[in-house]
């Protein structure tokens, strides 16, 4: 047997760590002498230990690294849990990999003259237009993406026939900003007509008068537009009449670069 400090330097886990352990029954030693309270531990708990510091780095926490070792008898329950952190390391990065580029974008605006840019505010009318919609709360803003997979996984072998020129939209029907649980619908305007799916509901959408001005670059730049119009809207006697959307002219299903996005902002009003 070990005693505690040689185990800690042969598993390279502190003292205080594996003491930690065995109060969260995570990794008891296996011997506690009664009289002095010296813990001691096998050397075949040094690999437990290893995999309790390989699962910690993996990003783990204490309760499934727990899990995890109490299924040494189920490989597939493992397999699960490991794929399920891959998952989430995955979307960590792809978050990562997506602030890294707005701040590169931020940087390179950084110090330039007159870097507000400047929105030049229109009203116009959208016409009736024939739609594949799909309606539905999701987690977040942020997480759009949902509705876009479901819209284009379920009408997949559909064929369809899209309009020219064919608004991908996104509509945003709660009153007001919330910080989850948001309720969005996506458009995609099309020619012909189909059959409903389990999500996605065809219709027609009714005429709309919009004021809008055009985004050209990140997502960021949401702010400074939304303030132009609301400005103009105010100034010019109109008055906000319905939810607002964004028509993605140029998004990241087809660029990575958020410089390159086009996004049309539109909020319906009528006169005042």
């Amino acid at each position: 047997m070990l005693k505690i400090g040689d185990f800690s330097k042969l598993a390279r886990v502190s003292i205080r760590m594996l003491r930690h352990y065995d109060e969260i029954g995570l990794l008891r030693p296996v011997h506690i002498d009664a009289m002095t309270g010296y813990r001691y531990y096998a050397a075949s708990q040094l690999i437990t230990a290893g995999h309790i510091t390989a699962l910690r780095e993996m990003g783990f926490g204490l309760a499934e690294i727990s899990a995890f070792l109490n299924a040494s008898d189920q490989p597939e329950r493992q397999e699960e849990l490991l794929l399920r952190r891959q998952k989430e390391l995955e979307e960590e990065a792809r978050q990562t990999a997506y602030r890294l580029t707005l701040l590169a974008s931020a940087l390179r605006r950084l110090g330039k003259e007159d870097t507000a840019m400047k929105y030049d505010v229109n009203v116009k009318t959208l016409p009736r237009r024939y739609a594949a919609t799909v309606r539905m709360v999701i987690p977040s803003y942020a997480q759009e993406g949902i509705l876009w997979n479901t819209l284009m996984s379920e009408t997949a072998q559909m064929h369809l026939v899209y309009d020219n020129p064919c608004y991908c939209c996104a509509v945003f029907h709660d009153a007001e900003f919330r910080e989850a649980d948001v309720e969005v619908e996506v458009q995609q305007t099309l020619q012909g007509e189909y059959a409903d799916t389990e999500h996605v509901r065809f219709r027609t959408l009714p005429e709309v008068t919009v004021a809008t001005t055009m985004v050209h670059g990140p997502y960021t730049l949401m702010d400074e537009a939304n303030a132009a119009v609301a400005a103009w809207v105010s100034e010019n006697g109109y008055a906000f009449d319905g939810p607002m959307f964004n028509i993605y002219h140029v998004s990241p299903h087809e660029t990575q670069n958020p410089e390159e996005y086009v996004t049309e902002i539109c909020y319906p009003v009528r006169k005042a």
